[in-house]
């Protein structure tokens, strides 16, 4: 017995030597043990349809480059419009911690933020290009943050369609005439200068344009571009597809998120999820160049949509309308005006340069 009570007394203490040995060395070396990593599920909401070309998918690109990128440490399930809550709550949601991330466009919220519009497009105003450069460099995006941040959510660009175009219309506009008494879907600084144009405008999420336009409850409507357009089948319900647009010179997409949720990731996802949107800005700026121009030529070629310009006239009048509509929204409120300001000179600056850049080799190359 008093040797089996030695020879245990004995390993334990080999035993914690050995330990000893393991914590002398791991305090020589600076390493730690190993801890199990965390791992975070987020939700996603969207405004836009399942799988909807360009705007749902990308959505969906930046959900699986952020798993990637993550080695699956952060992962993210998304719910499309309706799934959770309806396509233009997304906001609400991510706001309220309902959902982490939300991917839509700033316009919706003028409610929640009277400067929201601006970061999704201005008429007349900064093309893509133009508006990541401010966004980016500019100190565009510090200003949109802080448009938000009572409201405890971080928004950042995460998609840009380019250039949109006027819509679809169902009435010939051939002068300013045409638009009194017109009913159209656009949203943000386009459908405020239209209603002082005469027209009668609403708010219509993606999945109700369709159905809106066929029936006559709407007489015209704005959605995207031809990519998305044809992918709704908007050729199917109006006569008439107008070009430029005026309302729309590009439309960066939100990636919105909880910011109490952002700030409970590692720095280093936190890095990731922003890295993740930039991309997937690009990316889709990229993909809608490619794939507007192939739908365009279906649209015309193989559909026989008219395609027409806007008169002249029209297009002088809604530039002074958008004006009038901008500046007073910028009285409005001062975030407002530094916002407005900020875009004005910046634009001002890069149209010095791209006047004899960018346009000179457009006309150029005809």
């Amino acid at each position: 017995m008093k040797r089996r009570q030695l020879l245990t007394a004995a390993g334990l203490g080999l035993g914690a030597v050995a330990l000893s040995a393991c914590s002398d060395q791991t305090a020589s070396t600076g390493e730690s043990p190993t801890q199990p990593e965390q791992r975070f599920r987020w939700k996603m909401v969207t405004s836009w349809p399942q799988n909807f070309p360009g705007l749902g998918t990308t959505a969906q690109r930046f959900v699986e480059t952020v798993n990637s990128l993550s080695n699956g440490r952060l992962t993210v399930q998304v719910f499309a419009a309706g799934e959770l809550v309806p396509a233009l709550e997304v906001f609400d949601a991510v706001s309220s911690g309902t959902a982490e991330l939300g991917h839509s466009a700033a316009y919706y919220w003028k409610g929640k933020s009277p400067a929201a519009p601006f970061f999704t497009a201005v008429p007349f105003g900064m093309n893509a290009q133009e508006m990541n450069a401010w966004l980016y460099e500019g100190g565009g995006l510090e200003l949109w943050q802080q448009a938000y941040a009572s409201m405890g959510v971080l928004p950042l660009p995460c998609g840009n369609t380019g250039v949109q175009m006027a819509g679809w219309f169902n009435k010939e506009i051939n002068s300013l005439d045409d638009l009194r008494g017109l009913k159209i879907r656009m949203p943000g600084f386009g459908g405020e200068v239209l209603a002082r144009a005469g027209a009668t405008t609403v708010n219509l999420p993606g999945s109700e344009i369709f159905s809106s336009l066929q029936n006559g409850v709407i007489d015209a409507t704005d959605w995207v571009s031809p990519y998305n357009d044809l992918a709704f089948g908007l050729h199917q319900a109006a006569k008439y597809y107008y070009y430029p647009g005026w309302q729309e010179p590009c439309a960066v997409l939100e990636l919105s998120i909880n910011q109490q949720a952002f700030e409970t990731l590692p720095e280093d996802l936190q890095g990731i999820v922003r890295e993740a949107a930039r991309s997937t800005n690009q990316f889709m700026l990229d993909e809608y160049t490619r794939r507007n121009a192939d739908a365009l030529d279906t649209l015309v070629n193989e559909h026989q949509v008219q395609l027409r310009r806007l008169p002249d006239e029209v297009l002088d009048r809604l530039r002074e309308l958008s004006k009038e509509v901008l500046e007073e929204t910028a009285d409005a409120d001062a975030l407002n005006r530094q916002v407005w300001d900020s875009m004005e000179a910046f634009r001002e600056k890069v149209w010095a340069y791209h006047a004899i850049s960018e346009k000179t080799m457009y006309d150029l190359r005809g």
